[in-house]
């Protein structure tokens, strides 16, 4: 049996447990007409592990169903599913379309653990895709399941993922990247956890394509080579021993500038309270007009401290400021 999950729309505000698919059980992917794709349950593979520096890693994933995979490009995410115990999987599998209350009703112990990835390259014709995956915690044994099970993955390892079956752009496929096309300039910024997401986007813009992509990583050992277009930059910075976003915070601002994003400062945009709300906004109708279009990704706290810097002392549009918090220190998120 294949389970494939119907993604809707994300609409701001609502509450993440509401934001999950609803499930469909369907023979062979194309079965499948309707335009939007179905999320299926992609059973895979370690094909190859490759360390990008001290704080990530490559994890190359293969299997005969990513033949099929849906490919969006840009910062598409899918899905990580742990299930320690694998008749678990078999279960959620056979509920269908009550997957997810079947998820909820299991034993916390045999509930499979949900991680969201960005595809860092997908090759369909090899049957291939690669997720870069930070080592959170990792050296001082504080890592999260997700973590952990790529601090020591192996070729051959097995992992299930969720994501699309068909191609296509836009959220149902988990794309946020939408910058409008009379954008003059892009900004990109976020820490160690939207690398991956920065990385794809960058060297998937068009030569000549104004950008400036701000990235706070872990360690200078971190810093990465990217095949960036004409017209395109990337602003490395190297936290050490300094508190997250504190180098972060000021080298946006001094992009900006070299951008030539200078305006009156506007109302600070409505608080977000991260204990209940998530940090997730993308603009749905990006400013007419505007100069700059701003993309912001990370670790919540941050994420928020950039955008309100943006729109509050630097005027930026907010209709033009696009802002996920990816993670939340302290705290696993789903």
């Amino acid at each position: 049996m294949e389970v494939s999950l119907a993604l809707p729309a994300v609409r701001k505000g609502r509450p993440r447990a509401e934001r999950r698919p609803a499930v469909t059980t369907t023979e062979a992917p194309t079965a499948v007409v309707a335009e939007l794709p179905q999320w299926l349950f992609f059973e895979t593979v370690v094909a190859r592990v490759v360390p990008l520096g001290p704080s990530m890693v490559r994890i190359t994933l293969t299997g005969p169903r990513l033949g099929g995979f849906g490919v969006a490009g840009d910062d598409q995410r899918v899905k990580l599913v742990l299930a320690p115990d694998p008749t678990a999987l078999a279960e959620l599998q056979a509920a269908g379309a009550e997957w997810y209350p079947a998820y909820c009703a299991l034993a916390e112990e045999r509930r499979p653990v949900l991680r969201t990835y960005t595809v860092r390259a997908a090759r369909p014709e090899q049957a291939d895709l690669d997720l870069d995956v930070v080592l959170h915690g990792v050296s001082d044994g504080h890592a999260g399941p997700a973590a952990t099970w790529a601090a020591q993955a192996r070729p051959g390892d097995p992992m299930v993922l969720m994501g699309p079956d068909r191609p296509g752009r836009g959220r149902a496929w988990g794309v946020e990247w939408a910058p409008p096309a009379s954008a003059t300039c892009l900004l990109l910024a976020g820490d160690e956890t939207a690398v991956p997401a920065v990385g794809a986007i960058l060297e998937s813009l068009p030569p000549g394509q104004r950008a400036v992509a701000v990235l706070e990583v872990p360690q200078a050992a971190d810093l990465q080579d990217l095949r960036l277009p004409e017209g395109v930059q990337v602003r490395w910075l190297a936290r050490a021993d300094r508190p997250r976003g504190e180098l972060l915070v000021p080298a946006v601002h001094a992009a900006l500038v070299d951008l030539g994003v200078c305006a009156a400062p506007a109302p600070a945009p409505e608080d977000v309270d991260l204990e209940t709300e998530p940090l997730w906004e993308v603009p749905e109708d990006p400013a007419a007009g505007a100069g700059c279009y701003a993309w912001l990704a990370g670790e919540a706290g941050v994420v928020k401290r950039l955008r309100r810097h943006l729109v509050a002392d630097l005027g930026v549009d907010r209709r033009s400021v696009a802002f996920m918090g990816y993670w939340r220190e302290g705290r696993a998120e789903n």
